[in-house]
């Protein structure tokens, strides 16, 4: 069923409960992430930070990679997640934060399999958040902080014009060959060439290290790798590489 995110309403959401479990079957077809600065450096120890843009708006996102092909989360083995870090993004359904007016407002799917009879109820009976919500609407509150200092540190990575596509050839079992692209990554020696006063200024504003979280988390595709030992082909041989400019010109034409 199509996801169907409208604000939370105390008096049409009155008697709605929220199954609490383990279970991340919602995101068995995600393969990409947004993943948020405060969160970069536990999922840097487990899965690739990439960046990607979007065609349309020509702005870029930072994303963590789950699978290697769309429609494929090589982190859910069933209804398990295999790692110890899940993104703040996947976490929070099936309710979102989103602008409503001149300010954030609370969202939720109606058309999640998590709402059900029996669960968490989000409202008491006198029409308030009950403590699960309460708790569910500071998570919202920190992931839209962690978004809004991502942005920043997305900005300022692109005027600094530290981005460079990346490709990504695989060799399957089956002999099957691919080429995995639309990613950028940061390229460590035009940062080592930013001015002193730069890189002292990006260290005390917290984004230096961000951007050493994401350029070594690119050493976790070893572990998609890993995970795809798990499905019907897995993933006999990974190369990563810089796409230059004059092959991007090239693929252009």
């Amino acid at each position: 069923m199509a996801i169907n995110f409208v604000p939370l309403d105390k008096e049409k959401h009155k008697d709605l409960k929220v199954a609490v479990s383990n279970s991340f079957a919602f995101a068995k077809n995600t393969h990409l992430a947004a993943a948020t600065i405060r969160e970069f450096a536990q999922l840097a120890a487990t899965m690739p930070l990439v960046f990607i843009e979007d065609p349309q708006s020509k702005r870029h996102h930072v994303v963590a990679m789950l699978g290697m092909e769309q429609n494929q989360n090589l982190f859910l083995t069933g209804e398990s997640w295999q790692g110890p870090h899940v993104p703040m993004n996947i976490l929070r359904y099936p309710f979102d934060v989103r602008p409503d007016g001149d300010k954030l407002g609370v969202y939720i799917d109606e058309n999640s399999e998590l709402l059900s009879e029996e669960g968490q109820p989000l409202f008491t009976e006198a029409g308030e958040p009950s403590e699960f919500l309460e708790n569910r609407q500071k998570f919202l509150a920190d992931l839209a902080n962690s978004e809004m200092m991502t942005q920043r540190f997305v900005k300022q990575v692109v005027e600094l014009d530290l981005l460079d596509p990346i490709q990504i050839r695989l060799t399957y079992q089956s002999g099957q060959q691919r080429n995995v692209t639309g990613m950028l990554s940061i390229n460590e020696k035009k940062l080592l060439e930013l001015p002193e006063e730069k890189v002292v200024e990006l260290h005390k504003a917290g984004l230096l290290g961000a951007m050493y979280a994401v350029m070594m988390s690119v050493g976790q595709l070893n572990r998609l790798v890993e995970l795809s030992n798990g499905t019907d082909n897995p993933i006999r041989n990974m190369q990563l590489s810089v796409v230059k400019a004059d092959a991007e010109e090239a693929a252009d034409a």
